[in-house]
């Protein structure tokens, strides 16, 4: 071994703990990052997508291969509960849960809101993430005023859940042709729409499951559902995006 060669040895066995310790920081990341990108799709089962649009079939490599092109629901524009004009297109990136109720109903509308309020207590800190929205299906009657009255109720936090109101046809055209409230629910009446359900969209707004607010098995469901969806978002995450994290890198 040449003196060069002993030099370096030694500066190696001196300091190999700290050389052990970056390669730990570093490698194992890395390969955890892809073990988590190659298994956890099979290790959880997502919420499934709901009511396609159309199949698209193309030929890649010479090899047919077919693409399902879901349903994203269109966008809504709607006041909500502080007087300001809200819609769909500003929760963009954040997964949305939405009902249907109007402030006079004596039945289901009650419950419902208390459910929703635990679920938005639950994630209170993720409200960037999640936004609740309950629309009126009695935009008549239920003006600002109104929803005002039915948030305070409820000590609603207008930031993260809209109590919301808007044009009627809108509002119906939005629950049946979009939301697809009545195969969702067969006993709903499409004139005037009461359902049990939350409906849960993904950030493309494609719709994965409705719950049943009123029962707690469905609730727990719910709860489960929503981290799923949050995980879907994160493992969309490029490799780049994964080592700024890592290093800390802007």
């Amino acid at each position: 071994m040449s003196h060069r060669e002993g030099w370096l040895f030694f500066l190696i066995m001196k300091n190999y703990k700290t050389i052990l310790a970056i390669m730990l920081a570093v490698v194992l990341p890395l390969v955890s990052y892809y073990l988590v990108k190659k298994y956890s799709s099979e290790a959880v089962h997502m919420p499934q997508r709901h009511f396609y649009d159309s199949v698209e079939v193309r030929q890649v490599k010479g090899t047919m291969v077919s693409d399902t092109i879901w349903h994203q629901v269109k966008n809504i524009q709607m006041i909500n509960q502080l007087g300001k004009s809200v819609s769909l297109a500003d929760l963009k990136g954040k997964i949305i849960l939405v009902d249907f109720f109007f402030t006079r109903c004596p039945s289901i509308c009650p419950s419902m809101a208390r459910s929703m309020k635990k679920l938005q207590e639950s994630f209170r800190k993720n409200d960037s993430i999640v936004q609740f929205v309950s629309i009126t299906v009695d935009p008549k009657f239920d003006s600002v005023t109104q929803l005002k009255k039915f948030s305070d109720k409820y000590r609603i936090d207008p930031g993260s859940w809209w109590l919301a109101t808007g044009d009627r046809k809108d509002i119906y055209d939005f629950a049946i042709k979009e939301l697809k409230a009545n195969i969702a629910d067969v006993n709903v009446d499409t004139a005037f729409v009461h359902t049990e359900n939350f409906f849960l969209l993904d950030r493309d707004r494609v719709v994965r499951g409705w719950y049943n607010g009123l029962d707690s098995i469905s609730q727990s469901k719910l709860v489960r559902d929503i981290p799923l969806l949050m995980l879907e978002k994160d493992r969309k995450k490029t490799f780049r995006d994964f080592l700024k994290e890592l290093f800390g890198r802007s």
